[in-house]
């Protein structure tokens, strides 16, 4: 690894924090760049706009057109960042005792600007094995173009068999993880004068008994942590609420209230059962009780995203390729969702491995250490031997 390739890395970086990729707005500014770079390596791009025109996924590949190549991939999205609880801002990098700040600089502009800026050192060296570089839209809210960039794949005869995700693990190697299971729920009563409550239906009391409800079903997963998830912290399924938003006054009965509430299973099964155990509640005992005072009442659940875990797997090539190339003894399982289930869901042997901790993602004054880049570049440059070798 040469300083060259570090400030290379460094620029990329810069010019990846400067675009305000957040979820709510356009990507295409960093796709189109991404892009630029990479043809200009010789690599052969693909990109694919969703629905609104307004963001995209890009899939480039260097090396042969064949099947098992491994893939670099990693969302371009980030989340909102509100500048007075920056130091600077955030849209523009800034380097500090050896700490790179920025939104985005670990959640993860960092290892795709460490990807960016290997890809011409890939593009000399004869691959026979192929090299894919996916980079996705909105994984912050719920992992749409990542299930779109898997809806493709499956329909290709050459699919990769090994994908790297670099979601920053400070360069562990993480083999599986939680799913993350994102709904909002929303429950339509009638209004009326706060002084007689009992002629409305108030939306927010109902979702009250609702969060009620998924606390109880929350204490249950705690005596359901078995021997396979001891791993996790905690070693149980979790459900919490993130937002409510209902009501008008204090002095009107709530005509609506809206839950936004995830949960992470261990286990499939365990989504299974807390799905069926809500839907159940609110067909039976909720539901009745709001329609016998008002017909039209109504409860709504909205699936915002339903990612799977990354499942542990006995044999994994992604885990020998990885703990090789980061020296790791041993390898990690993490409480956080990342696009690896969708990978993984597809046939592919996966890990999670990228500069800098976890702890950052989603804080103000957001930054990823140099030498976390370092260690990232290693493991890139390390991988030239692996694509160089074939399968």
């Amino acid at each position: 690894m040469t300083d060259a390739l570090l400030n290379r890395t460094l620029a990329i970086l810069d010019r990846l924090i400067g675009f305000p990729t957040v979820s709510a707005d356009s990507n295409l500014d960093l796709i189109d760049y991404a892009t630029a770079l990479l043809q200009d390596c010789g690599a052969r791009v693909r990109v694919s706009r969703d629905a609104t025109g307004k963001k995209a996924n890009l899939f480039a590949t260097l090396g042969p057109d064949a099947p098992g190549g491994i893939v670099l991939s990693g969302h371009t999205d980030v989340v909102p960042a509100d500048p007075d609880e920056w130091s600077g801002d955030p849209f523009r990098m800034r380097e500090a005792d050896g700490l790179l700040y920025g939104r985005g600089t670990c959640d993860m502009k960092g290892f795709i600007a460490a990807v960016l800026a290997k890809a011409p050192e890939y593009a000399v060296l004869g691959l026979k094995r192929p090299l894919h570089i996916a980079l996705t839209y909105d994984e912050e809210v719920g992992c749409f173009g990542a299930r779109h960039l898997i809806e493709e794949l499956e329909k290709e005869s050459n699919r990769p068999s090994v994908a790297i995700i670099g979601e920053p693990t400070q360069m562990r190697v993480i083999e599986g993880h939680k799913g993350c299971y994102e709904y909002t729920t929303s429950f339509h009563g009638t209004d009326g004068h706060g002084s007689e409550p009992d002629k409305g239906v108030n939306a927010i009391h109902v979702a009250a008994l609702f969060i009620s409800r998924m606390m109880q079903i929350a204490e249950t997963m705690k005596t359901k942590a078995g021997p396979d998830s001891q791993r996790y912290s905690p070693p149980w399924t979790t459900l919490q609420t993130g937002r409510i938003e209902g009501g008008s006054a204090r002095n009107v009965i709530a005509r609506h209230c809206a839950v936004e509430w995830e949960m992470r299973p261990v286990r499939q099964e365990d989504a299974r059962e807390i799905k069926a155990a809500l839907n159940a509640y609110c067909r039976d005992v909720l539901l009745p009780e709001m329609q016998a005072v008002c017909p039209d009442a109504d409860i709504v659940t909205e699936v915002i995203g339903e990612v799977a875990g990354l499942a542990v797997m006995p044999e994994n090539e992604a885990r020998d390729i990885v703990t090789i190339l980061t020296g790791a003894n041993l390898c990690d399982v993490v409480a956080f969702g990342t696009e690896a289930g969708l990978f993984q869901a597809l046939g592919m042997s996966v890990v999670v491995c990228g500069p800098g901790s976890i702890s950052q993602a989603h804080q103000p004054d957001e930054y990823v250490a140099i030498d976390q880049v370092v260690k990232c570049l290693a493991m890139l440059t390390g991988l030239e031997r692996t694509l160089q070798q074939g399968k």
